[in-house]
């Protein structure tokens, strides 16, 4: 457990343990103008094979070039990087593709890759909000578009309420990951961007984006997989501008599934803005209103709007990786600190004594900073909590920043 209590500037409660971390340079950027952000994923359910993916980053939103490195020895070595398209004109604008979540099923044994692709008329990531569609790769098979099962739905209607053109449905960032229940269904934790009555996209507050949560059922049929939607988890307009975002997954020792959700007080500063949460009790298919995710004694605290990460550990605990703030957020703003702790599992909600530091912005560092994704594992040798995240600095003049990886003792 955790122990080691310190006083942290806005968090004088919380604990950090600097000698529980190690920190280190991951992938380094190429030089100014390019950030990097990279994850490693275990490509089978024991062992050490490992797959590494690599995102060069010059804007917001677009994924420059994929580098891909396996290891066979937990990440002590890698191979040399393989380049893989992400962007390619083609008849109607340009194609872009954005590497997702990876998941090796405890299950079957099977690697699946996923990514979201979709062809932008004049290449603006805003029209991706009408192109993205969801495709996925099983053990290096040619990635294929993840469609409902149905006679009436195909690539052009993937799925209930998407109309590819129209609207989308997508994977938020890479840390919604699918998790797998014990019967093999496997829960992907999605999102769309909903229509209005008049077939438009709905966008009430008239932010950058609006999105509804969805959790997509996947079951294997052979070595394919069949896939159905659940309802959409929708947010309020009123107590979040951009909806329902981001979602990740975990399941709770009762058998309930837990939900936490990227929120926003976007072009509303007056609104708290939150961390959200959803419960399911009956396997992923309904949920509950989302409402603020709290510390276990009820307080609120404060998160921007930014994606988050629910880990269970072989230790049997779960953990969440993400951004808490003293004060209340802009939006996406501020983009640190990063924080780790324990979920309390009867209630759902965060334990806030348990919480450690992982990063923030250091002292003389441009308020720019953004500590993100983060992407987190466990270390299957140490059992460390493995925190991917980069340091990157969006810079008018040029992006930059090196792909980090923290190791944390649990």
């Amino acid at each position: 457990m955790l122990t080691r209590r310190a006083a942290i500037v806005g968090f004088p409660a919380l604990l950090a343990a600097p000698n529980r971390i190690r920190r280190e340079v991951f992938i380094a950027s190429p030089g100014s103008g390019t950030a990097v952000m990279a994850e490693a994923y275990y490509t089978h359910s024991r062992g050490g094979a490992m797959l590494s993916i690599e995102h060069r980053l010059s804007r917001s939103d677009t994924v420059d070039v994929a580098r891909y490195r396996t290891s066979t020895d937990y990440g002590r070595t890698w191979s040399k990087p393989e380049e893989r398209s992400t962007g390619q004109r083609r008849a109607g604008g340009m194609w872009r593709r954005h590497p997702r979540a990876c998941f090796a099923d405890p299950h079957t044994g099977r690697f699946l890759e996923f990514s979201v692709e979709g062809i932008l008329p004049s290449d603006d990531p805003l029209e991706g909000m009408r192109q993205w569609n969801i495709f996925y790769s099983v053990d290096g098979r040619a990635p294929e578009q993840l469609i409902h099962e149905g006679a009436e739905y195909d690539a052009a209607h993937p799925l209930p309420g998407v109309y590819t053109g129209r609207n989308c449905v997508m994977l938020g960032d890479v840390a919604s990951l699918p998790i797998a229940l014990p019967d093999g269904t496997i829960l992907l934790p999605a999102i769309q961007t909903p229509l209005g009555p008049d077939g438009k996209l709905y966008n009430p507050t008239g932010g950058y984006t609006y999105t509804d949560a969805l959790v997509l059922h996947g079951k294997w049929r052979g070595d394919r997989l069949t896939w159905r939607a659940a309802e959409p988890v929708r947010g309020d307009p009123a107590r979040s501008t951009r909806g329902m975002d981001e979602p990740t997954l975990a399941r709770l020792n009762d058998g309930r599934i837990l939900m936490l959700l990227r929120g926003s007080n976007s072009g509303r500063p007056s609104l708290p803005g939150y961390r959200w949460f959803s419960l399911s009790s009956d396997g992923g298919w309904h949920w509950t209103e989302p409402q603020p995710w709290t510390y276990t004694s009820g307080e609120p605290f404060y998160s921007p709007s930014a994606c988050s990460q629910l880990l269970r550990h072989s230790n049997g605990k779960l953990y969440w990786i993400g951004h808490i703030s003293p004060v209340n957020p802009r939006g996406n703003s501020p983009r640190y600190p990063i924080m780790l702790g324990e979920v309390d599992e009867k209630s759902g909600f965060l334990r806030k004594e348990s919480l450690v530091l992982v990063d923030d912005r250091k002292p003389g560092e441009d308020a720019i900073l953004m500590i993100y994704p983060p992407f987190a594992r466990e270390d299957r040798e140490t059992h460390e909590i493995a925190i991917h995240m980069s340091r990157v600095f969006a810079f008018p003049s040029g992006w930059q920043g090196d792909a980090l990886l923290c190791r944390v003792g649990v």
